[in-house]
């Protein structure tokens, strides 16, 4: 398989909101994966890769987190689905079809259940899709590794958000460019990844 390339992908946020992981008390790695996801979206407006964001039952979990949105720029679709997955919601396809991209890169919350049917819906509907394993979250290690192995199976590809954003980079010129003006929105080259409970 291929470097994952910008000009094809789209960035799919799945439900990073707080509802998920609020509550998780002095949870580290929610807390890790939310700054991983919040990095990447910056990275991706650099690169001009679009990008479509999910909510489940936001009066229910709250909306998405603020800071992710912020990074990821005005104008980026933030769409409710009542299904765990979202291949089952119209809109939501609509918005990624639109996109005109071939590789859907996925992160977001919970990777064992929302995370790995919406990949492996947007993998049945001939997507490639990569999940971004250091900017997605569930609430124990063991979920969350069940989850990625499950998406894996079914031929998801698993990532890490400094890979991926390496590879829709390519070149030193362009990663210094991009990884610059991330600093000047206020983000870390990449946030390191929290050892996971």
């Amino acid at each position: 398989m291929p470097l994952i390339d910008r000009a094809e992908s789209v960035l799919v946020v799945v439900d990073v909101q707080p509802g998920f992981f609020a509550n998780a008390e002095s949870d580290a790695s929610a807390a890790a994966a939310v700054e991983q996801a919040m990095w990447l979206a910056a990275i991706a407006r650099q690169l001009e890769i679009p990008a479509v964001v999910t909510e489940e039952s936001p009066e229910r979990e709250g909306p998405t987190d603020p800071r992710l949105l912020e990074r990821l720029g005005p104008g980026v679709p933030v769409l409710t689905k009542p299904t765990f997955g979202l291949a089952e919601c119209p809109e939501i396809v609509h918005e990624i079809l639109a996109t005109k991209r071939s590789t859907a890169v996925v992160m977001g919350f919970e990777t064992d259940v929302c995370v790995s049917q919406s990949a492996i819906g947007l993998k049945d509907m001939g997507f490639r899709v990569a999940v971004v394993s250091d900017a997605s979250y569930t609430h124990n290690t063991a979920q969350h590794e069940f989850g990625l192995r499950r998406m894996a199976q079914l031929g998801v590809e698993i990532v890490h958000a400094k890979g991926v954003a390496y590879e829709w980079m390519r070149t030193v010129d362009v990663g210094i460019a991009t990884t610059q003006a991330v600093r000047k929105m206020g983000q870390t080259p990449h946030a390191p990844q929290a050892a996971r409970t």
